[in-house]
């Protein structure tokens, strides 16, 4: 412990403290001249390396305090790019909301667009149908009706004939 800086300058003080008084002064004394040189030469030699050792400790704590700034520095930036990242995220979150509702509205008015067209599509086909139905329904009647007319005169043609041969014969016989 005879190295130590504190020891050593403990060492110095009781010394200069326990030293006799010269006469007719208080605040002079005699120390040992050999001794007091001999603990500042120990002095001398234990200052630089504790005075190395402050400065390497100072040097450490500025060497920490500088990457600690570059630390916080770095979290700064990446909380930086993070809150950019998550407002951009939500602004194209936002953004695709509304292109999807942009494309649900169109999707839905073209829904009903082609509803619509699709409605009037079937029901002026089934028009159509109802009406070339009719009009081969009236044909089916008018031919019917036809076929009747014909077949009737025919049917008649046929009674007037067969009475003719009737009558005529009836007519040879007497």
């Amino acid at each position: 412990m005879a190295n130590d800086v504190q020891y050593l300058i403990d060492m110095l003080y009781e010394m200069i403290d326990g030293a006799k008084s010269v006469l007719m002064s208080q605040d002079k004394c005699i120390i040992v001249r050999e001794d007091a040189l001999d603990l500042l030469d120990e002095l001398r030699g234990q200052l630089p390396l504790e005075l190395k050792k402050a400065q390497e400790l100072i040097r450490a704590r500025d060497e920490f305090v500088e990457n600690a700034k570059k630390e916080a520095e770095k979290v700064r930036r990446q909380a930086d790019i993070d809150a950019k990242t998550i407002v951009g995220e939500s602004e194209i979150t936002r953004a695709a909301r509304d292109k999807a509702q942009e494309i649900l509205k169109r999707a839905d008015d073209r829904s009903r667009a082609l509803l619509s067209v699709t409605n009037e599509y079937t029901d002026d086909a089934l028009r159509r149908t109802e009406e070339a139905i009719e009009q081969a329904l009236q044909e089916v009647r008018d031919s019917r009706a036809r076929f009747r007319a014909l077949s009737n005169e025919k049917l008649q043609a046929q009674r007037a004939k067969l009475a003719e041969e009737q009558g005529g014969g009836d007519q040879q016989e007497g």
